[in-house]
């Protein structure tokens, strides 16, 4: 770790790095939802599941998913916000062991759960970690490096999966040791999960949450640490300033209104952007991408080399995000990336929507339609990750008050892996049922919507405070 600053202003090289050892839970967040992709056919053949059996297998993660961001939220409330992220890098490494290993559909979704729970701690507390610990001028930035780290294990997992298929000659071929290249995909994410356990014994605690404990001496500490001492006593005023005025533990019951009786107006805002960002079916395109692009004629390796090409532009998209969110704001980029969404989502739907069966029965698109959904399938994935991929996530760790952030964090969290459980599962029934063009027929939809409800209902927290926040 680099020196403490004694007395003399922010140590931002601590606060930087502290903030990067995060993110690599984002980096798993992302690997772990990404290595799906390239698994399907070993899935179906290993297993022999039917079409709805495949789709729990995929989403399965997702129910882990729900479970874990709204319990990690309490629980970080509780043990700390390092001492979750220190849970979720545990069940990371079984959950990336468990899945190679599964000889059983069922020991497999096992597996894939505690990764769920793991991946759902991750995305909700590594923001709020970075959130609470860095300053409003380059919070924004920090954070979003959070969605850099997610695509980038996206495409790690999407690059080390095309790899593993192309040395083996297809996922279900076998590999190293007499097994599938299948299960070799899911073995490659226990390196970097163990490189994360390793790292968060180095990191502190968030002051904030110290603060909510009681320990105002250990909160001082962090903030002499990451600020100077005389940064450090002032904040610790405004921290504790911020907190309910009756200071007892944060719970559920803090979302409700008290003069209401109501859920408060902030924890709906966190429930819809949460769901929006489902909504619009990204993960459709993370989870399915081989079968998608199969689906329309490409070849498994030309399939899994599209879905390389999408995770390179995905970490491009966010770096421009990087550039401009303290500056342009969180509310722009969210309500632009929507209607760049629903404007590319509506041409992917219009090429799709011209689709012809093939001999075999497979869809098969022209020359002309197949170049219009490729390109405007990647144009949709950057507006997504350059607007609602990371900012989404900035906003439910910045935008809750000091009291109910933990809280608020768990339903919304929940509420945002809950929407991803359903995309996700229904997508093989659309295909089966009303096909692509009607899936993303739906998707389009969504996304013209969350344009207006970021213009009417989102509040803008760029350069503000955390002690700042109104709820």
């Amino acid at each position: 770790m680099p020196r403490d600053v004694a007395a003399g202003g922010e140590n931002t090289r601590l606060i930087i790095l502290i903030s990067c050892v995060a993110t690599i839970g984002g980096f798993l967040f992302g690997f772990d939802s990404g290595v799906i992709n390239g698994t399907v056919d070993g899935l179906k053949q290993t297993f022999q599941s039917s079409s709805a059996g495949t789709g729990f297998e995929v989403a399965s993660m997702l129910l882990g998913c729900a479970i874990g961001a709204f319990f990690a939220g309490r629980l970080a409330d509780l043990w700390g916000r390092r001492t979750v992220l220190i849970v979720s890098a545990v069940l990371f490494l079984l959950s990336a062991i468990g899945a190679g290993m599964a000889n059983t559909s069922l020991l497999f979704i096992v597996a894939r759960m505690l990764g769920g729970f793991a991946v759902g701690a991750a995305s909700v507390m590594s923001p709020a970690y970075i959130a609470e610990v860095a300053s409003a001028r380059y919070r924004g930035r920090l954070a979003t490096v959070q969605q850099i780290a997610i695509i980038s294990g996206l495409f790690s997992a999407f690059l080390s999966n095309y790899l593993l298929a192309k040395a083996a000659g297809a996922s279900t071929e076998s590999l190293w040791l007499g097994h599938a290249a299948w299960r070799w995909m899911f073995w490659m994410q226990a390196f970097p999960s163990a490189l994360f356990l390793l790292l968060l014994l180095f990191i502190p605690e968030s002051p904030r949450y110290l603060v909510v404990k009681g320990r105002k001496d250990d909160a001082l500490r962090v903030l002499t640490r990451l600020y100077g001492a005389a940064e450090a006593r002032t904040k610790l005023a405004e921290i504790d300033a911020s907190l309910s005025r009756h200071h007892h533990r944060p719970r559920l019951s803090d979302l409700i209104n008290r003069a209401t009786g109501r859920l408060r107006p902030i924890v709906w805002v966190g429930i819809g952007l949460a769901t929006f960002q489902q909504l619009v079916g990204i993960n459709v395109v993370f989870y399915y991408g081989a079968v998608l692009w199969q689906a329309v004629g490409f070849s498994e390796n030309d399939a899994l080399l599209i879905n390389v090409l999408s995770g390179g532009l995905s970490i491009g998209a966010c770096l421009v995000t990087v550039l401009l969110i303290d500056r342009v704001g969180r509310k722009p980029l969210l309500w632009i990336g929507s209607a760049g969404m629903a404007v590319s989502l509506a041409l992917v739907t219009w090429a799709f929507a011209s689709a012809s069966l093939d001999a075999t029965g497979k869809l098969a698109l022209s020359d002309q339609m197949g170049v219009l959904a490729l390109v405007a399938a990647n144009v949709y994935v950057i507006f997504f990750n350059a607007s609602w991929g990371p900012v989404m996530w900035v906003m439910l760790g910045e935008m809750f008050p000091n009291q109910i952030r933990g809280s608020a964090l768990a339903v919304a969290g929940a509420a945002q892996w809950t929407s991803n459980f359903a995309i996700t599962m229904t997508f093989p029934i659309l295909l089966a049922s009303i096909g692509l063009a009607g899936a993303y027929g739906f998707y389009t939809l969504a996304a013209a919507v969350s344009v207006f409800f970021v213009l009417r209902y989102v509040h803008e927290t760029k350069g503000k405070e955390l002690e700042q926040m109104q709820g």
